[in-house]
């Protein structure tokens, strides 16, 4: 017994500990989206399945020293793929599909060695049951504890490895951790392998096979949960930030959830738990629709994610509730993670394309409680089996379709005044008008954060509006090197092109986007690049990226604002990414780095980087502008060759001190930690 256990143990705690760590490696390669950790959940799912399948098939079809065999040469083979370390050639150009891009890096890096990890439950769980040694035992108990290794290795990432190693030691001490675990199930396999047990289709003694609607409500539940998780996770870190810790959270909860459900029948009261899905559901359906983008983080977090626990409580209570005997547990775990890959897919890759916003959270709140109602309806010990016109089932129908009907007029009214409303990898887009006459102006919004706001009359579309006004600490600094002479400005993070309106003829303005849908707004919707001055050049990609590749530019002043909603790029405010910063600039040059946020104290991160470089650096925080509401308060962080810059008059009077913390550690592109500077 203790045997199995630690075999399982290990595999899933090393399963779900790769996975931040694999993230967090190459989320500066796609530009810091936390569409890159939806894309990566989507590969662990995927491949999650395929060992489902693979363990599925090997107990069914294979004899038990061929299903021995077979596992311990694929995991001699998953040596030669150590260490986990992705190949620097996997960096995107700057215009194919990250998606694709990003599976095939993970699967070529991590694939086998995680489709072996992802085997060893239902594989080691079905051993189990067919070892006479084991007989009278359940072997659903280990997937409960398989669940909580996998619970107790994201729960000590951002607590004992994420603050303490640097990404490249991370990944040396998982390969190191792996091979130990090879050694374990190694072991296991050679000492399960003469086992007399049939393979499971030599005989349909004991119970029949589940037919096709059981599978399909297996699939079903486990879908819906899977769903809400992914759905959830992308709310918070699109707009929060793709942090370490709301990836972790989520995912945390959803295997507590299996834990709890899967351990014993006691965790799991239906009727309790129904009631609390009741409020869960209507909580964040309301979140969602009322003024959702002022709510605060430690509002936003809870609500969101104890509803989500709630949810996956019903759905893979009721799974543990359908289970079958242990002869068909392959079948069952199979149906689970196909239901998990059917979510991931959804979320992953139907949703962004189909969608033009982030729907996928009302359509999974909608489709829980339809689910839960069906499987209600179907079930002899429900009191609700076969209601038709009993009180307490119209009640749980009208409530049902009121939540649904509530979402869809969530979506309608955020469309309401929408121009445009387009999405893909890197989030949704929208475009908006509102004002009338003189006053009339339209604004992108990319999450929850106005990304650029023009005024529509003639007269005043070539004003410098939101956060880039005269004051502004970009305004400043463009206003105060113009004085030179013709201007050479570099811009990180495109939005609608405003910084373009200080362009004067002579001068050059070099854009830096990631997203393509972006630029393409920027042109159509609004004037602020047609309009420019000087002469003007866009360029696609990660903005860090392009300026590794590409000669040095002698930029005179080098403005980053590459946010997406409050989600920020951690690469592009790292040493090293400073350090490329300056080599851009002009000895005289000036970098000015946007840090408004709601959520995340970046100051103090940009502070440091500015005393590793011996830079001087000074704060300029401005207030919204009373006599024009286009403009608005902002904080941004001017790095200088030297402190003869921040003596002119017009910056002197602008200009305020930097915050410093000393418990703040440097980010490095091997370590950054954005829990530590949470608002």
């Amino acid at each position: 017994m203790l045997l199995y256990a630690a075999t399982i143990f290990v595999s899933a705690f090393l399963l779900f500990q790769v996975q931040p760590v694999i993230a967090k490696i190459i989320l500066p390669w796609f530009g810091g989206s936390a569409g890159v950790w939806t894309t990566c959940l989507l590969f662990f799912q995927m491949v999650l399945l395929g060992g489902y399948l693979y363990s599925h098939w090997t107990i069914r079809w294979l004899r038990p020293r061929r299903q021995a065999l077979l596992h311990i040469a694929l995991l001699a083979a998953s040596l030669l793929l150590l260490p986990v370390a992705p190949n620097p050639s996997w960096k995107p150009a700057g215009d194919e599909d990250p998606t694709l891009r990003i599976l095939g890096l993970l699967a070529a890096t991590i694939g086998l060695p995680y489709f072996l990890l992802s085997t060893t439950g239902p594989l080691l769980q079905a051993w189990f049951a067919r070892d006479p040694a084991m007989e009278g035992r359940t072997p659903y108990r280990l997937y409960a504890l398989s669940n909580l290794g996998s619970m107790l290795a994201l729960l000590s990432y951002p607590v004992l490895v994420e603050p303490f190693l640097a990404t490249r030691w991370q990944a040396l001490g998982w390969s190191g951790a792996f091979t130990l675990f090879i050694v374990l199930c190694g072991w296991t396999a050679l000492r399960g392998r003469g086992h007399a047990a049939l393979p499971e289709n030599a005989s349909e003694t004991s119970t029949p096979r589940p037919d096709a609607g059981r599978m399909a409500l297996w699939a079903g539940l486990a879908a819906c949960a899977s769903t809400l998780l992914l759905a959830v996770t992308n709310h918070l870190c699109q707009n929060v930030a793709a942090i370490t810790f709301l990836w972790v959270l989520p995912l945390s909860l959803y295997l507590l959830s299996f834990i709890l459900c899967f351990d014993s029948d006691g965790w799991y009261q239906r009727r309790l738990f129904l009631l609390m899905l009741a409020v869960a559901l209507g909580s964040m359906a309301y979140a969602l629709n009322a003024d959702s983008e002022n709510m605060p983080l430690k509002l936003a977090v809870p609500l969101f994610s104890i509803g989500m626990f709630v949810c996956c409580m019903v759905c893979h209570g009721e799974l543990a509730r359908l289970k079958p005997d242990p002869r068909h547990l392959t079948s069952f775990f199979l149906m689970i993670s196909l239901g998990g890959a059917l979510g991931g897919v959804f979320v992953g890759i139907l949703a962004p394309r189909i969608f033009p916003g982030y729907w996928e959270l009302p359509a999974g709140l909608a489709a829980c409680a339809l689910l839960i109602l069906m499987l209600l309806h179907d079930d002899p010990t429900s009191p609700f089996y076969q209601s038709v016109w009993k009180p307490e089932w119209l009640i749980a129908v009208a409530l049902a379709t009121a939540l649904t009907g509530y979402l869809v007029y969530g979506i309608k009214g955020s469309l309401s005044a929408t121009r445009v409303a387009v999405r893909n990898f890197y989030g949704g887009l929208l475009v908006s008008d509102s004002g009338e006459g003189e006053d009339a102006t339209r604004s992108l919004t990319h999450g929850t954060i106005n990304h650029g706001e023009q005024y529509l009359a003639p007269s005043r579309r070539r004003r410098p509006t939101t956060y880039y006004g005269p004051r502004s600490g970009a305004g400043v600094a463009i206003a105060e090197l113009a004085s030179r002479g013709p201007e050479h400005v570099g811009v990180i993070g495109l939005g609608t092109g405003t910084l373009a309106t200080y362009g004067r003829a002579g001068d050059r303005y070099r854009f830096y986007e990631i997203n393509p849908l972006v630029i393409h707004l920027a042109n159509s919707e609004f004037t602020f690049l047609r309009d420019c001055r000087a002469k003007l050049d866009v360029v696609l990609g990660d903005a860090r990226l392009s300026l590794e590749r590409e000669p040095v530019q002698g930029f005179d002043v080098l403005a980053v604002d590459a946010f997406s909603s409050d989600s920020i790029p951690v690469h592009l405010l790292t040493e090293e990414a400073f350090r490329l910063y300056f080599r851009h600039l002009k000895p005289g040059g000036v970098l000015a780095v946007h840090v408004s946020n709601k959520f995340l104290d970046l100051k103090p991160i940009v502070e440091q980087a500015a005393v590793a470089l011996g830079k001087p650096a000074r704060m300029v925080d401005t207030d919204d502008d009373e006599d024009d509401s286009a403009v608005f308060g902002s904080t941004w962080i001017l790095l200088a060759g030297d402190d003869a810059f921040f003596a002119r008059p017009p910056v002197k009077e602008a200009i305020h001190p930097l915050p410093h913390r000393p418990d703040l550690r440097i980010w490095t592109d091997d370590f950054s930690n954005l829990y530590r500077i949470l608002k």
